[in-house]
């Protein structure tokens, strides 16, 4: 066992985390190369997971099996990505900030910030003991992050092979998962974030609860932020005038895999309150004409 600052590993995993996203900014910031950003991202999380593992020392088994979660989630979507942006070329994302470096700053801060507070279920889970033996939590946590990863992995697959098929150019994605959901990535995303929380419970004592703070930041991220906001109006915008659209947008759930012949039929306050269809994610939709 290794003590490096404090026992929680949360200065350690600080510092290591700013560091590492500095790297990554200033690279960006000199060379205007922002195709590196998610895989900076990504493997963040892989590196603090090993870290804090190595550093206790003590090899649980609930302390393998979430930093190997968290690896093998990291590689991944971190290599994903890679090999996406590498193909399409730029991230436009970035257009506004290549040359702002206000933004950019706003930005690499807000990564940073996310990777380590997403990751604190794990950290405290490596810079513990381990917990007690086997209980329901770790099956009900993992149970939940195979599904996510499964859910996750599919629906970027998906749709990567519906974007490199021309017959689909400028076409939204409503093919497999995405029947179901408009954004089945991120509901993969949140379902296997919640249940490495749920896997880490029986770890868990007194105000390191607080590790909670970690997949509702995720949530409220991609509900709000940089997720489901962003795509939402930037599909809006594109086809929010095509009568085909604002059909499959009405009767396809927004995150949770439902039916369309389920969800389509809902009351909007219904959808509103339980399945977070959300005002926001509408606001750029033009406003249907009437004869």
């Amino acid at each position: 066992m290794v003590k490096v600052i404090d026992s929680h590993y949360l200065t350690i995993t600080a510092i290591v985390t700013v560091v590492y996203q500095l790297i990554f900014f200033v690279i960006t910031a000199l060379f205007k190369f922002d195709q590196v950003t998610d895989f900076a991202g990504s493997s963040n999380f892989v590196i603090l997971a090993v870290l804090t593992l190595v550093l206790k020392g003590t090899w649980h088994f609930r302390q393998v099996v979430l930093t190997s979660l968290v690896v093998v989630w990291g590689l991944r979507l971190g290599m994903f990505l890679l090999m996406r942006i590498l193909k399409w070329g730029e991230d436009r994302r970035f257009d506004e900030m290549r040359e702002n470096m206000g933004k950019l700053v706003v930005f690499w801060t807000f990564q940073a910030v996310w990777v380590w507070t997403v990751s604190l279920p794990v950290t405290l889970v490596n810079a513990s003991n381990g917990g007690r033996l086997f209980q329901p939590a770790d099956v009900i946590g993992w149970t939940m992050w195979v599904a996510g990863f499964l859910v996750e992995a599919i629906a970027d697959q998906q749709k990567l092979l519906f974007k490199n098929r021309q017959e689909n150019k400028g076409r939204w994605c409503d093919v497999g998962l995405w029947k179901y959901s408009r954004h089945p990535n991120y509901f993969g995303e949140m379902l296997l974030w919640w249940g490495i929380y749920v896997a880490s419970l029986p770890v868990l004592r007194g105000a390191e609860y607080l590790v909670i703070v970690g997949p509702i930041f995720l949530t409220l991220l991609l509900f709000f932020v940089s997720g489901i906001p962003l795509l939402e109006e930037s599909a809006d915008k594109k086809h929010g005038n095509l009568g085909a659209y604002r059909h499959y947008k009405k009767t396809t759930s927004p995150l949770i895999l439902l039916p369309r012949g389920v969800y389509g039929y809902l009351p909007k306050w219904c959808k509103t309150v339980f399945l977070f269809e959300f005002p926001l994610y509408s606001k750029n939709l033009p406003q249907e004409t009437t004869v």
